[in-house]
């Protein structure tokens, strides 16, 4: 299921053709030419989603990605994290899902280039513009995890949330997808994330028995997650000291490091 979330705003696309556009953005932020230009790509980008969530409801991940992603290339680049604190918890209270991609196939670099040189005039179109990406970033994410490809969806929710630190959505899909990555960092990344929603999470959410219970099995998975990274960090560092020491007739069974009742080791050297 997709996010609808950003339907209100204006999304659309670039105009490859609008040099008018790109010099107005460069020399006079606030002109009516560089407005509705934004609002232009904003309205084209709101198309594409639509178009990528009847893909999505139909089954059709691959083309919904694209679709998303060509969505996302309509719009301005981010220039600047937006912390809008608001943003997550209204979220939270529209079960709507929503992913944004990061370029259309078919628009020029040069095209890609002027908007990304567009300064967004004021703070609400900015908004909108962030908002759009947000929830096209998080539609990808859940493209992706569909497919099955679990790093894909962390970069995607990640890109998500450097527009809206709060979107509830990014971080569930994230912190799901570090969980079935199953690294040391990867689970510590989840547990924070987790952490985040049980703060934005409304006492009334459904998903907070789910953020719970996924929060409280996630300490001893992180303890042997460490474990076993450390222990295949320390036999590869084994093994390139044996590979050196064996030059001279030694190995690292040589050298014993043993407890000196002091809080550190003491080396000690056997034949």
């Amino acid at each position: 299921m997709v996010d609808n979330a950003a339907q209100s705003s204006d999304h659309s696309a670039d105009k490859p053709g609008s040099s008018t556009a790109a010099a107005n953005a460069g020399e006079h932020s606030t002109s009516p030419d560089v407005r509705e230009h934004i609002k232009k790509c904003l309205h084209d980008a709101d198309e594409l989603k639509q178009e990528g969530n009847e893909h999505f409801r139909a089954k059709r991940w691959n083309e919904a990605l694209a679709s998303y992603r060509a969505a996302l290339g309509r719009l301005p680049k981010r220039r600047e994290k937006l912390h809008t604190k608001d943003k997550g918890k209204a979220r939270a209270e529209d079960d709507a899902h929503g992913d944004e991609t990061e370029e259309d196939p078919e628009v020029s670099a040069a095209a890609e280039e002027e908007d990304a040189n567009i300064i967004i005039p004021d703070a609400e179109l900015d908004a909108e513009c962030a908002k759009a990406r947000a929830v096209l970033n998080a539609n990808i994410a859940a493209c992706f995890m569909k497919l099955t490809e679990h790093k894909e969806v962390v970069s995607a929710c990640t890109e998500a949330l450097k527009d809206d630190p709060h979107y509830v959505k990014a971080l569930q899909r994230r912190a799901s997808a570090n969980e079935q990555i199953g690294s040391w960092s990867s689970l510590s990344s989840a547990q924070e994330d987790y952490k985040l929603l049980l703060e934005l999470l409304p006492a009334s959410s459904p998903d907070l028995v789910a953020v719970r219970r996924s929060l409280a099995a996630l300490p001893p998975r992180i303890e042997a997650a460490q474990k076993r990274e450390t222990a295949e960090m320390l036999d590869k560092l084994k093994g390139l000291g044996n590979s050196i020491l064996g030059n001279f007739g030694l190995s690292t069974d040589n050298f014993q490091f043993v407890p000196n009742g002091q809080g550190g080791y003491s080396m000690n050297f056997v034949r």
